[in-house]
C-alpha cells in the first residue's frame, strides 16, 4: 500500500515541479513577484458543499491545472469495469473450484474438537482486526495466492486437504475472516497510460496571461520564448474500482457470494471489530471538461454517485485533493446497509484505529493533517480535524490512550531533520509536545506502550529512546541507548521487554531491549541473521503482520532471505526467546527446495502461524505442515 502511495505521490510532484517551472520562467522575464502561501486557519471540522457548481468552483480553484481543464479522451481512460451488480459478480467470483474430499477424509467422518491455541493476525490494537493475506481460525485455512482464496482443513495435519477456492479476475488484496463469513478486499487489474517523454513550453509577455494543458503535454502562453523539458517516460496507474465482497463459508467446499461493495477509487487499507468491516479508499480530485468525476459505486439497483452535498472538505491540502471514503460494513448481516463517509483532502498517508476512533492522515506542506472519526455499530462520524508539525512514518507512529491521541513525526527545518512527539485531546488540539529530538536523524520505528512511547531514529547508530507520556501535558524523554544498526519495527514482549528488528552492517538483526529501568535502557540480547560478506533481509521491515510472535510458546517466527554468498536463500528462520535464555536459533524452513530455483519468488515464504503443536509456513505455492518441537517435516500442500 505504501508503495502505491508513493507511485502516486511521484506523479503529483512531477505535475508540482512542472508548474512550478511554468511560473518561475514567467516571474524571471516579467518581475512578477510570488506572495508566499499563508494556510488557511481552521474554522469548523468540516464543510459540506450546497451544490455540484460550488464543489466545481471549489476544486478549480484548488486543483494544479492538469487535474482542472481539458479533456483526457487522447488517454483512453478506461471506462468503469463494472456497471452493473452482474459485472459484479462475474468480476468478483467464478464458480468455486470444488476439491472431493478424499474416502478416508470424508466431511463428517471424524469429528474433532476445537483446539484451544492457534495464532492470528500480528495486529497493532487488540481488538481490531487487521486483513491480511492468510488467516485461521483454528481448524480451518483462508490463504490468497495469486487471484484467489484457497480454502483448506488445516487440522489436524494427517488430513490437512485444499477444499475449495475462489477465483477473482482482478488484484485480490487482503481478506477477513469472522465465524462463517469471509470478507474479501481488491480491485481490477491495473490500468495504465504513458506521459509524453517531453514536454514543450512556450511562454509570451502578453497580459493577462492564459495557460492551457492539452492531453499531449504542451502548455501554452500565447508567443514565443520556448523552454522543453525532458521528462522521463512515466507510467501513471489509473485508480480503477475497489470491492468488498462477502462470502458465506459455512459450508467449505462451496463459498458463496451473498454481499458485493464497489466503489471507484483505490484501496487503501482496512480493519474489523467485531461483526463490523471499515474500509478506506481514495480517487484523486478530477474534473473531465468541467464536470467533476465523483466517487461511484455500483449494486444491483445501479450505478449510485456520491452527490456533492455528502462531501465533507476543508481547504487544507498540500499538492493535490482526493476523495476518501469511508465505508462500514456488517459482514454478518447482509440486509444492513452500508454506511459511508467521504472527505475531501489531500491523499490519506497513515491511519490508525482504535476500538472507538479511526485516525487518517494527509499530508499539508511541511505539516501533518489528522482527521479524526468516530466508529461504533458501523457509524461514522468526524468531529475533529487537527495539525501537527512534520510527517508521519506509518500507523504504529500513532496511538489512542485515554482520552488523547499521540503522534510521532520527523521534519526538516533549515535542510536538518528534528522529531517531535504530539499528545492531542479528542478535539485533536495539540495539549502536550517534545520536539527537536535526535537533530539530524529520522524515525525508523516507533511503539506506543501505555504511558510510554519507544522510539528508534537512526544516522549512523539507532538511538533507542523512551518516553514518558503519563502527563500528556509535558512528554518526557526519560532515558535511551546508542547501539550500532537499527530497528524497523518494535513489538512489545511484556511490560518492562520491547522486541526490535532491523538491520546492522546489512543483515537482518533481532534485539532484546529491557526497559524496566527507564533511565538506562539496555538490549540484553540479540541476533543477527547471516555471516561476513552475506546480506539478509524480511518482509518484517517492510510488513509487521509478517512477524510471529507468541509469548507463551516463548516463539518467534520471522521470514529471512539470505544471499551474498554466492546462492541465495529463503524461508522462516524460527527462535525460542524467553527471558532467562534470550534468543536461541531453533531451526530453518524453507519452501525453496527439490530444484526450485531462489528467484522463483511465489515459494518465498511470507506468512506462519501455528494451530496446537504445529508450524504452519505459507508461501503463494506451497503450505509446509512442522513438528513446533522438533520442525520435522509433517505435511505439505502445493496451491499452484
Amino acid at each position: 500500500m505504501q508503495r502505491e502511495i508513493k507511485k502516486k505521490t511521484q506523479l503529483y510532484a512531477l505535475v508540482a515541479v512542472l508548474s512550478a517551472i511554468v511560473l518561475g520562467v514567467i516571474c524571471y522575464n516579467f518581475g512578477i513577484e510570488v506572495v508566499k502561501f499563508q494556510p488557511s486557519i481552521k474554522e469548523t471540522p468540516f464543510k459540506t458543499f450546497a451544490s455540484d457548481e460550488e464543489l466545481k468552483s471549489f476544486l478549480l480553484a484548488n486543483l494544479p491545472i492538469p487535474y482542472q481543464t481539458g479533456s483526457w479522451e487522447n488517454f483512453a481512460m478506461p471506462e468503469p469495469w463494472v456497471e452493473n451488480f452482474t459485472r459484479v459478480e462475474n468480476f468478483a467470483r467464478t464458480s468455486p473450484s470444488t476439491f472431493s474430499p478424499s474416502p478416508s477424509t470424508q466431511v463428517g467422518a471424524v469429528v474433532y474438537e476445537p483446539v484451544n491455541k492457534y495464532s492470528t493476525t500480528n495486529i497493532q490494537v487488540e481488538g481490531v482486526d487487521e486483513a491480511d493475506i492468510v488467516k485461521t481460525e483454528g481448524e480451518y485455512m483462508y490463504v490468497v495466492s495469486g487471484n484467489r482464496v484457497i480454502i483448506l482443513k488445516a487440522y489436524p495435519p494427517e488430513e490437512a486437504e485444499i477444499l475449495s477456492q475462489i477465483n477473482f479476475n482482478g488484484t485480490l488484496k487482503e481478506i477477513f475472516i469472522n465465524g462463517n463469513k469471509l470478507v474479501a478486499l481488491g480491485g481490477p487489474v491495473s490500468d495504465f497510460y504513458i506521459m509524453p517523454a517531453s514536454i514543450d513550453i512556450t511562454i509570451v509577455p502578453v497580459y493577462p496571461s492564459t495557460l492551457e494543458f492539452t492531453p499531449n503535454g504542451t502548455i501554452t502562453v500565447v508567443s514565443p520564448i520556448p523552454v522543453s523539458i525532458d521528462v522521463h517516460p512515466l507510467k501513471v496507474y489509473l485508480d480503477g474500482e475497489t470491492f468488498v465482497n462477502v462470502y458465506d463459508v459455512s459450508n467449505k467446499t462451496n463459498p458463496i457470494l451473498t454481499r458485493n461493495f464497489t466503489i471507484t477509487g483505490s484501496y487503501f487499507d482496512s480493519r474489523r471489530i467485531d461483526e463490523y468491516v471499515y474500509v478506506v479508499i481514495n480517487q484523486p480530485a478530477q474534473l473531465d471538461n468541467d464536470t467533476v468525476i465523483l466517487p461511484k459505486i455500483y449494486s444491483e439497483d445501479g450505478i449510485q454517485e456520491v452527490s456533492a452535498s455528502q462531501i465533507y472538505y476543508s481547504n487544507v491540502s498540500d499538492y493535490a485533493y482526493t476523495f476518501t471514503t469511508i465505508v462500514a460494513i456488517n459482514m454478518q448481516n447482509d440486509e444492513q446497509p452500508e454506511t459511508r463517509k467521504t472527505l475531501l483532502l489531500g491523499e490519506a498517508s497513515c491511519m490508525y484505529v482504535s476500538l472507538n476512533n479511526i485516525y487518517i492522515t494527509f499530508p499539508k506542506n511541511e505539516k501533518t493533517l489528522v482527521s479524526r472519526g468516530h466508529i461504533g455499530n458501523g457509524e461514522i462520524e468526524f468531529p475533529a480535524y487537527g495539525e501537527v508539525l512534520g510527517s508521519v512514518l506509518n500507523q504504529f507512529s500513532m496511538d489512542e490512550y485515554g482520552n488523547y491521541f499521540r503522534i510521532a513525526t520527523t521534519t526538516w527545518i533549515n535542510a536538518t531533520s528534528q522529531n517531535n512527539i504530539y499528545a492531542l485531546d479528542m478535539n485533536l488540539s495539540t495539549v502536550g509536545k517534545l520536539e527537536n529530538l535526535a537533530s539530524g536523524e529520522t524515525i525508523y520505528s516507533t511503539r506506543f506502550m501505555g504511558d510510554r512511547c519507544y522510539l528508534v531514529t537512526f544516522r549512523q547508530v539507532d538511538p533507542f529512546f523512551v518516553i514518558d507520556l503519563k502527563d500528556p501535558s509535558n512528554p518526557a524523554v526519560l532515558g535511551w541507548l546508542k547501539i550500532p544498526g537499527f530497528s524497523r519495527y518494535l513489538h512489545p514482549y511484556d511490560q518492562d521487554h520491547v522486541i526490535g528488528i532491523g538491520q546492522e552492517t546489512g543483515k537482518v538483526k533481532i534485539s532484546l531491549f529491557d526497559v524496566s529501568n527507564a533511565s538506562d535502557p539496555q538490549e540484553i540480547d540479540k541476533e543477527i541473521v547471516g555471516v561476513d560478506g552475506e546480506w539478509s533481509d524480511s518482509f518484517v521491515l517492510e510488513d509487521h503482520k509478517a512477524l510471529l510472535f507468541d509469548k507463551s510458546k516463548n516463539l518467534l517466527v520471522i521470514p529471512i532471505s539470505i544471499s551474498g554468498t554466492g546462492s541465495v536463500w529463503q524461508g522462516a528462520y524460527v527462535f525460542n526467546i524467553s527471558l532467562p535464555e534470550g534468543l536461541v536459533l531453533k531451526g530453518n524452513v524453507t519452501h525453496l527446495e527439490n530444484g526450485i530455483e531462489p528467484w522463483e519468488t511465489g515459494y518465498w515464504v511470507k506468512r506462519s502461524l501455528y494451530i496446537d503443536d504445529v508450524l504452519y509456513t505459507i508461501s503463494g505455492k506451497k503450505i509446509k505442515m512442522t513438528n513446533l518441537e522438533n520442525l520435522e517435516l509433517m505435511k505439505e500442500i502445493a496451491l499452484s
